[in-house]
Parts: structure tokens; sequence; C-alpha cells
């Protein structure tokens, strides 16, 4: 056989991620190296690299103690496989949901990172109620063991709360891009209110434990993140139209495409989470935005790069057609624009994201394509 007759070696996205992520969080590893780690609500999408990246500084740092992992979730949507099938020594993983109280036998973590909510629109408009609990009465149990922690010999070294950029809204024009001052124009009735406000009253339990009990609580706000981990079938808008494009049909775009958005690759994204975590001692009750600041781009502009990746990679015929949803709410409350300042998370943690839109979207069509689901 001639090399040109070699059969193409799949690309390791997921593999290529890891090393990176172990390069770009070693100081923070380094730091909790030893400790043990608590991930809620770590079967979701951002779960999926939060798990993974200490997991793979682990093995490319076999002198070093292990950082231990703990994933709880209720698994509303299912074990996912990936988490199902991770054999490792450092990672346990446990079916328990945010609500109840700690479990008296489990370990003292000495790190904890609360992801436990739902965030795609589709699935948070139909569980509202189980939504809001995770981002305010689950999040408080875990603010209470914090502060009960705080005045022993083990403390809780440092927390970081999943927010969202959907606590400011659909910004008025003049505050895009939007930092972190920005006070947000949000509905609190609408079809969204379930998500943002209950994220944003979880923002403000975070600032108050943190003052009140000097407890390390650094707030996460991340900007439409993408890439592997995220479900082909979660109803966000880039794993619909990959899912259009990989069944060579047409992308459709159920709305006029023009509202904009930056898109961060998911491995900057943790980048920035592990940041925000490992400082958050350093910053008790900041809010950081982590994303990418350019390009802004049009859903049509973002629906036009994936099928021209599509027709590179895949020899795709589709093209974009645009449709209205059946749901007459789909686009109620729904930002026009979404475009962060991350300014303060560059300066206060050398957060810089590394991955153009391009290369991501690349990435992560590869990824998709790879996957056994369509």
């Amino acid at each position: 056989m001639t090399t040109a007759d070699a059969p193409t070696v799949p690309r390791d996205i997921v593999g290529e991620d890891l090393a990176s992520l172990s390069r770009r969080l070693d100081t923070v590893f380094t730091d909790m190296s030893g400790d043990d780690l608590l991930i809620t609500g770590g079967a979701g999408f951002l779960g999926y690299y939060l798990v993974q990246a200490p997991l793979a500084w682990n093995a490319a740092n076999p002198e070093r103690a292990p950082l231990r992992v703990t994933v709880h979730d209720n698994f509303l949507r299912g074990v996912p496989d990936w988490l199902s099938q991770l054999d490792d020594p450092a990672l346990r993983i446990v079916t328990r949901s945010v609500l109840d109280p700690m479990p008296v036998d489990e370990p003292r973590f000495d790190w904890i990172i609360h992801a436990a909510s739902v965030a795609s629109p589709i699935y948070y408009r139909q569980y509202p109620i189980e939504t809001m609990d995770a981002n305010v009465n689950g999040l408080r149990l875990l603010l209470d063991h914090l502060k009960d922690r705080a005045g022993g010999d083990h403390p809780v070294r440092g927390f970081a709360f999943f927010s969202t950029s959907e606590i400011y809204g659909d910004p008025d024009p003049e505050f895009i891009p939007t930092d972190e001052t920005y006070r947000g124009r949000v509905s609190c009735t609408g079809p969204r209110a379930c998500y943002d406000e209950s994220k944003r009253y979880g923002e403000t339990l975070c600032v108050n434990f943190a003052r009140q009990y000097d407890l390390p609580i650094g707030i996460i706000r991340p900007f439409n993140n993408y890439g592997p981990g995220l479900r082909i079938d979660d109803g966000r808008v880039l794993p619909d139209l990959a899912r259009d494009v990989l069944n060579d049909r047409d992308v459709v775009l159920l709305s006029d495409g023009s509202a904009t958005r930056t898109f961060c690759y998911v491995a900057d994204a943790i980048t920035g989470y592990y940041l925000i975590l490992g400082g958050s001692a350093d910053h008790p009750g900041d809010s950081f935005n982590v994303g990418t600041d350019r390009p802004e781009i049009s859903m049509r502009e973002l629906a036009d790069r994936v099928t021209d990746l599509g027709r590179k990679l895949f020899d795709y015929q589709g093209e974009v057609v645009l449709a209205t949803s059946d749901d007459p709410e789909y686009l109620t409350d729904n930002p026009n624009r979404r475009c962060p300042v991350i300014d303060k998370a560059r300066t206060l943690l050398g957060y810089e994201p590394e991955v153009g839109i391009d290369e991501g979207l690349e990435r992560a069509l590869l990824w998709y394509e790879q996957q056994d689901e369509r």
C-alpha cells in the first residue's frame, strides 16, 4: 500500500484539547495536586472537559499527587457514555441531586464547582422549577456547606458558581461589548426567566456569602461556548447546524439570522473556568466574563461558515434556509447581540482565548462527525 492509499486516521480532537488544557492549567492543577474536587452537574456539556481535564493532567504528571475528582449529578437526561466509560481511579461518580444535603460519608472537598443546571433554552423551558431549584436552593446548600467548614481545620479552598451571560438580558446597544459592571435588561416573567433570574439571584447569594463569611467564591459568566461535549440534540444553534450538515440536508435557521454573538471554543472556556476557581480566594465574590471578544458574527454568518466547512470536510451539498419556529415564544427575550468585554479575566487571571472561530468550528464538526448519533 502506498502512502497515498493509506487510510486517513481521524484526528483526536479530544486528546488535542486535553493536552492543551494540561499545559495551560498546569499552575492551577499543580496547586490542587493531592486535593479533592467536586463538580456538581458534571454530566453536562461543560462537565465533559471539566471532568476530563484534571484527569488528563494527572496522567501527564504521574510524579505528582493526583487531583481526585467527584461528580455529583441527578442524570436527568441519563448517564452519558463518555462519563460511564471513563476508567480512572481518581474519578468517583455519584448519583445525587444537588437539592440533597451533602452526604456525611463524602470526602472533605477542597474545591467545588457548581455546574448543576439545565442550560439549553429548549430544556430549561421544559424544566423551569428544576432549573430554579438547582440555581438557588442547591446553591444555597453548597454555600452553607462552605460557611460551616470555614471555621474548621479543613475549609474549602475554592468555589466557583456557573452563572451565565444571560444575566445581562438583551443589553442596550451602548453597553455592547458588555463588561461585568452592566446591570442587565432582563424580563423576570418571560419564558427564559426561570434561567436568567435564578442565575442572577444565585450571584446575589454568592456575593453576600463571600462578603459576610469571607468565603473563596468565584462567579463565572460564560458566553456562548461550543465544541466537544455539547450533545447534537441539545437544541442550541451549533449542534443544530452540525446535525443538518452531517445528514446532508439544508441548514435551517429559525430566525432571520440577524442576531449576533461571539462564540468561544470550549477548551478556551474551560481554561477560564479553572482560572476562576483557582483564583477564588484572591477575588472573593468577583464575577468574570469568560468567552471571546471577537469576532461578533450573525447567526446567518455562523450558518454560512458551518456550511462552507461542511463542503470542505464532508462534501456537503445543502444550503442555508430561513424558516419560522412553530413555537411562538421561540425568540421571545432572545438577545439581539451578545459580546463580552474580557479585560477583567485577562488582567486578573491571565485568561486569553487561543482558538479562533474557524479552527474551533472545524474541530467541533470533526468531533460531531466522529460520534455515533446524528
